[in-house]
């Protein structure tokens, strides 16, 4: 795999992850009790989007460090 292909595949991978974390948090009341005003540009659902990335970037980081 080249380096591009193992990137693209990493951002992938990363997209993926962060939208399953994000709609678990999302559905989660005790997280996310409900849509603010603004909807999805509120104060409150970028935090969870970027929980969510940095969340999912953090385990593929974990996961690629235990494979090596």
């Amino acid at each position: 795999m080249t380096e591009k292909n193992a990137m693209e595949s990493n951002i992938s991978e990363v997209k993926q992850i962060a939208a399953q974390l994000l709609a678990g948090m999302l559905s989660n009341p005790h997280i996310y009790p409900n849509i603010s005003d603004e909807g999805v540009r509120g104060e409150r659902e970028q935090i969870l989007l970027m929980l969510a990335v940095e969340m999912s970037t953090e385990l593929i980081g974990k996961i690629e460090k235990k494979e090596q």
